[in-house]
């Protein structure tokens, strides 16, 4: 049964091993969900635990109800029709399966629409557990039953030859399991998640393989365009569905916006996107005078949500190119959303829905309990030095650039300060490049410092609305991270 769930997880059908983690996390909060991920060492490794951990449990479960209908066969193999075994161990596990994780099964790594995902979800489940029960009636049969003179059937002590054969087969199933669990290993997005560009290496435009990415997926969706559509449903008076080729028709618009997440700390990216702005098909769609909010579903079942407001603006895009070229799968190919201003949860990928919703729609991770405040607020970095460099004085024959980012959410930046005494006291630096108001801004400046010792180097940055980076007391812990940046850099004579 592991074994089938793998292959069909390798065709990329939602299975318990995966879709068990998105139905458990929303029940987690926000802290002991950070505490738990710091402890086992990063997001992937919780991933990875969970993938485990869900494998192990499913059999043992199994192994305990193989154990159980061997002794209720021995004691009374009459009694166990097929009738008993396949309501016991199919169509019981079905029922349970459907209403534990029903909210998630209409997950797709291809791109079918939420009700076709369900039924294939349920159907490929209903396959594995069939498989099950198939094989562990079978396989008892097979080890215990023999054909006397009599014609008939008894249990035999003697199964030696029975059970070398038997076991030769299960070890050559658990064997295409782990072949198949080590394919999926390398498809999975650990080596991608988390994936962080900062440092000397930051451009104005960040390339697609080094833009960030943080995703909830093991294995993330290859979408075919072919099935996928896009729903436009809800509190609308015009329900609309788009396929592709209809979609990229309409006319486009391109803009320059910074993606930031909420809990990576400072890690950014800054991408020229092409699509259609979301009003476009909100306005066909007439949303309801109830209306509040526009919930987003990817494929892989991942929602949020953004005010209605928010949705109408002109740069609340539908994108399906990224600095020009279509969206790499890792970054939601064929359409994600850019919602600018807001924390890159915001930006779903893979969209399939846009529900409009009244005010009480939650997404994915606002049910964990993240926010409620989305909006980045203005942030800056130093990428340049590194934190605790150290310089000599007596070899500087030239002046120590000290370079980063600054992002002002969709509000832009009119100005960068650097501090070299921890804050006491602040010296403009030049803003070489700037995108607009929805993107980041690139600062440097020189810096000789005027004796040894140890330095604290603080930056801050004023949007473009006049309003200086500052710590915000009432900004709660899972709204996103404010302050200051600050490193340290020594000086030697």
């Amino acid at each position: 049964m592991t074994t089938a769930m793998l292959l069909l997880a390798a065709l990329r059908v939602a299975t318990p091993l995966v879709i068990i983690g998105d139905r458990l996390s929303v029940f987690i909060p926000p802290g002991p969900f950070l505490s738990v991920m710091g402890k086992v060492g990063g997001y992937n490794h919780l991933k990875q635990l969970g993938v485990g951990s869900t494998i192990a449990g499913q059999l043992f479960v199994a192994a305990i109800g193989g154990a159980v209908f061997g002794l209720l066969a021995r004691r009374n193999p009459a009694r166990l029709s097929a009738i008993w075994t396949m309501s016991i161990l199919v169509v019981l596990p079905i029922v349970a399966f459907a209403i534990a994780l029903w909210p998630v099964l209409g997950t797709s790594y291809v791109g079918l629409p939420v009700e076709a995902a369900r039924l294939v979800t349920l159907v490929g489940f209903a396959l594995c557990v069939f498989l099950f029960e198939r094989t562990l009636v079978s396989a008892f049969r097979f080890l215990t039953m023999r054909e006397t003179r009599r014609h008939e059937y008894e249990f035999t002590p003697a199964i030696g030859r029975r059970a070398f054969v038997l076991s030769a087969v299960g070890i050559a199933v658990a064997g295409g399991g782990v072949a198949l669990a080590r394919k999926l290993y390398r498809a999975a997005t650990f080596s991608y998640d988390g994936t962080q560009y900062k440092g000397r290496i930051v451009e104005p435009i960040t390339p697609n393989e080094l833009f960030y990415c943080v995703t909830k997926n093991v294995v993330d969706p290859k979408v075919n365009v072919d099935l996928w559509h896009l729903e436009v449903n809800g509190l609308v008076q015009n329900r609309a569905t788009w396929r592709f080729q209809d979609f990229v028709g309409l006319p486009a618009h391109e803009q320059q916006t910074t993606l930031m997440c909420i809990s990576n700390g400072l890690e950014a990216g800054n991408a020229i996107w092409k699509g259609v702005p979301l009003r476009d098909l909100l306005e066909r769609a007439a949303p309801l005078s109830n209306a509040a909010r526009v919930r987003l579903h990817g494929v892989d079942n991942y929602t949020d949500t953004i005010p209605l407001e928010k949705a109408m603006k002109p740069t609340t895009l539908l994108a399906y190119e990224m600095n020009g070229v279509p969206l790499p799968h890792r970054h939601g190919y064929p359409l994600r959303v850019i919602v600018p201003g807001y924390f890159g949860e915001k930006h779903v990928k893979w969209l399939t829905r846009i529900e409009v919703t009244d005010a009480n729609a939650k997404g994915f991770y606002e049910a964990q309990g993240w926010g409620p405040d989305f909006i980045t607020p203005t942030r800056s970095r130093i990428d340049v030095p590194d934190n605790w460099s150290t310089f000599s004085l007596g070899e500087l024959t030239s002046p120590i650039e000290v370079k980063g980012i600054a992002y002002g959410g969709d509000r832009g930046i009119s100005r960068v300060e650097l501090s070299f005494d921890n804050g006491q006291s602040w010296r403009d630096t030049d803003i070489y490049y700037t995108g607009d108001n929805l993107a980041w801004s690139l600062w440097k400046t020189e810096w000789k410092p005027d004796a040894p010792g140890d330095y604290a180097l603080v930056v801050r940055a004023t949007d473009g609305e006049g309003d200086v980076q500052e710590w915000e007391e009432d900004r709660g812990p899972f709204s996103g991270v404010a302050g200051l940046h600050e490193i340290s850099v020594r000086v030697t004579a």
